[in-house]
């Protein structure tokens, strides 16, 4: 077991430049959060440069407003013997206060690599201790299941167009 940090939050004010024609935050700024968060935790936990290989289980859940205070939490939930799953959720709320809101989560895995070759380098291991991080494995292992599986019929369909 390692003492590194398992996750991290971000926190900032969403800014009027990440609005789209909806007048909301524009899904693309809130995907770029999940990145940056996720790449600062797979850092963190394996002390090499990480690239990100899939997100799963997107999930748009309510909308961020413009000058909304926003939290992006990613949290290691799996590990792999180069991957690391880290389970994030963004949430945002008037930053004159009030209660968070819940307004993305997914799953996002990154694969440690060396910034010389490119190569994949292995990664501490991580077991779950709780209920709780025992579940989230658990939601992490079943989320990136069923995006294969998309993917492999994406894959499928593609094959056979024209």
């Amino acid at each position: 077991m390692t003492s590194r940090p398992r996750g991290l939050t971000l926190q900032f004010l969403a800014e009027p430049t990440d609005v789209n024609y909806g007048g909301k935050v524009h899904g693309g700024a809130v995907m770029k959060w999940i990145d940056q968060a996720g790449f600062a935790a797979a850092v963190g936990w394996s002390g090499s440069y990480c690239v990100t290989v899939a997100v799963g289980g997107i999930r748009f859940v309510a909308p961020v407003k413009i000058s909304n205070l926003v939290a992006v939490s990613a949290t290691l939930v799996r590990t792999g013997r180069t991957s690391m799953q880290f389970v994030v959720e963004v949430r945002a709320r008037s930053p004159l206060g009030g209660e968070d809101t819940l307004c993305t989560h997914c799953i996002i895995v990154f694969v440690a690599v060396d910034r010389e070759t490119g190569a994949s380098v292995e990664v501490p291991q991580w077991q779950p201790q709780t209920d709780e991080d025992r579940q989230f494995f658990e939601y992490a292992e079943k989320v990136m299941i069923l995006s294969r599986s998309i993917e492999d019929t994406v894959a499928r369909y593609t094959a056979k167009a024209p």
